[in-house]
């Protein structure tokens, strides 16, 4: 019974033993080899263990100034470093579309003080040297006698302009261009009869604006220089029917320089309260949004009624006005080109750009933070808190804080009431009574914390602003441009910085394309072509 055992498992074991494997020497070469698959987690464990054996990653700090720091010190850049332009760039945001990024952020620091507008090395004379009359100087001298000498976009477009030039100039936010084409405009008005025989309103200038807030904002600058020289500067506001709109003109017929937005205007003209036949200077302010679908209709029904000089010949006859063309922006798109042929031919435009065109601005802070839709709330939050501390210690300068929607601006209104935190709150669905003289207010310091939508990122002055908020990310490189761009102002009164929420992965791709032009130190992509290629620069 002792042997019958083990060769019973003899008899079981030997054919077992001799069936033929799963190998190259028995099924051939074209049999596939079995695959062993170890799951992802226990990839992650077994590489997270012999992270912890190695030795720790020796980051090595380059002493000097940084332009760009990041959470990872490996990922720092310092300021003397140039990124070549086929050299591969080590983003701190390369990684952020992965939920795990959260909490990261990266700041691209201020590389100067100074603001690059008044960095002219080419110009250093005053205002007397661009041809301006003494009379205009000493106008510009009583209404703004902060003002002392031009800045780099004045000294190159106040000439052109002076000789009857069409202009297309295209510069930084902030860089002065409202004075750059006021005092042009004012001096040419003072040479040439007024020929007002009509019994309704015929301006001889109009600067067109793209919101009631930016035309309120330039006719504030316009009308002490147009009382110092004896001129009538009117604004026309819109957003609130007909009725206001004959009123305003009713109330003083003879007017020199009108500032209006393109719906107001439109009704005007629609409604025959209003003539464009003694027009000598149009000015488009912030002209890639007055071309925009938006308003390219009504502004198209305005160049209709306008008489645009074809030659600067044309502008020498005072009896028969034609007008100058004046086209200004911060930021001009690709596709604007085509636009602009539509109201000028590119050969009669002198195209005028800054160095900075379209760039990050090196004199100001940017910080980028990765963060979940529900911790926007409670980052802001202390934000505002801890600006609120620091005023209250020495006061300082404002917050802007901007939202994409109108809902949004109600709805973060409402979080800060309830955290007792004071603001005030600016959106394009409020009516205009409501609308008008809320950021006037803001500027004059009423309050510090101001809501708003893009309606506040244009054009409108903040010498005071001290810090611009991104809750929302702008949804295209150029809005971001000129939110950022309401900090770090000629004659702004405190350095100014931006904070950005990043949330969703198409904000992801906006933040690797500032954070690459940053660490290259170029313009941003998809906006420098369309300037400089179809109009060709006639300095």
């Amino acid at each position: 019974m002792a042997l019958a055992r083990p060769l019973r498992v003899l008899r079981i074991a030997v054919p077992l033993l001799l069936t033929p494997r799963r190998d190259l020497a028995v099924r051939g070469p074209e049999e596939p080899l079995p695959v062993v698959r170890i799951p992802r987690a226990l990839q992650r464990r077994q590489e997270e263990r012999q992270g912890r054996r190695s030795s720790p990653r020796l980051v090595l700090a380059r002493p000097g100034p940084l332009l760009i720091s990041a959470r990872r010190p490996e990922l720092n850049q310092p300021a003397r470093l140039t990124l070549g332009r086929w050299e591969r760039a080590p983003l701190a945001s390369r990684g952020w579309k992965n939920r795990r990024s959260r909490r990261d952020y990266f700041s691209i620091e201020r590389a100067q003080r100074e603001v690059p507008a008044l960095q002219n090395p080419q110009f250093e004379g005053s205002f007397a040297a661009l041809g301006l009359e003494p009379r205009v100087l000493h106008a510009l001298q009583e209404a703004a006698p902060e003002v002392v000498r031009p800045t780099t976009v004045q000294s190159r477009t106040i000439p052109p302009l002076l000789r009857g030039r069409h202009i297309l100039c295209a510069a930084e936010t902030g860089s002065g261009k409202t004075l750059g084409y006021l005092l042009p405009l004012l001096q040419r008005l003072l040479g040439r009869p007024s020929l007002d025989s009509h019994s309704i309103p015929a301006p001889r200038g109009l600067v067109l604006v793209p919101s009631r807030e930016l035309a309120e904002q330039v006719r504030a600058v316009a009308q002490p220089l147009g009382v110092s020289l004896g001129l009538h500067v009117r604004e026309l506001e819109g957003g609130r029917g007909m009725s206001r709109i004959r009123l305003q003109l009713s109330k003083q017929p003879s007017v020199d320089v009108l500032v209006a937005t393109p719906g107001a205007l439109w009704k005007a003209l629609k409604g025959q309260l209003i003539t464009l036949r003694q027009l000598s200077y149009l000015v488009l302010d912030e002209a890639d949004t007055l071309l925009d679908e938006s308003f390219l209709e009504l502004v198209d029904y305005i160049l209709e009624k306008s008489h645009i000089a074809e030659d600067p010949a044309d502008l020498k006859d005072p009896f028969n006005p034609k007008a100058q063309l004046v086209l200004v922006g911060a930021t001009f798109p690709e596709g604007v080109g085509q636009l602009l042929s539509k109201v000028a031919s590119p050969d009669s435009l002198t195209t005028i750009t800054s160095s900075k065109l379209h760039c990050i601005m090196p004199h100001v802070r940017q910080t980028f933070m990765r963060l979940k839709g529900a911790e926007k709330v409670t980052e802001l939050v202390q934000i505002l808190k801890q600006h609120d501390r620091a005023y209250r210690s020495s006061p300082s300068g404002t917050v802007l804080v901007f939202c994409n929607s109108s809902s949004t601006v109600n709805w973060l209104g409402y979080i800060l009431d309830d955290h007792k935190i004071q603001h005030l709150r600016l959106q394009g669905q409020m009516p205009a009574s409501m609308r008008a003289g809320i950021f006037q207010c803001f500027q004059e310091g009423s309050q510090d914390i101001l809501l708003c939508t893009d309606i506040a990122s244009r054009g409108l002055d903040s010498t005071r602003v001290e810090l611009v908020v991104n809750y929302d990310f702008p949804l295209t490189l150029q809005d971001y441009i000129h939110r950022a761009g309401r900090v770090g102002r000629v004659g702004s009164e405190v350095p100014g910085a931006v904070i950005s929420f990043v949330t969703h992965p198409w904000d992801v791709n906006l933040v690797q394309k500032i954070e690459l032009a940053a660490r290259r130190r170029r313009s941003l992509p998809g906006l420098g072509s369309s300037v400089r290629e179809p109009l060709p620069q006639q300095i």
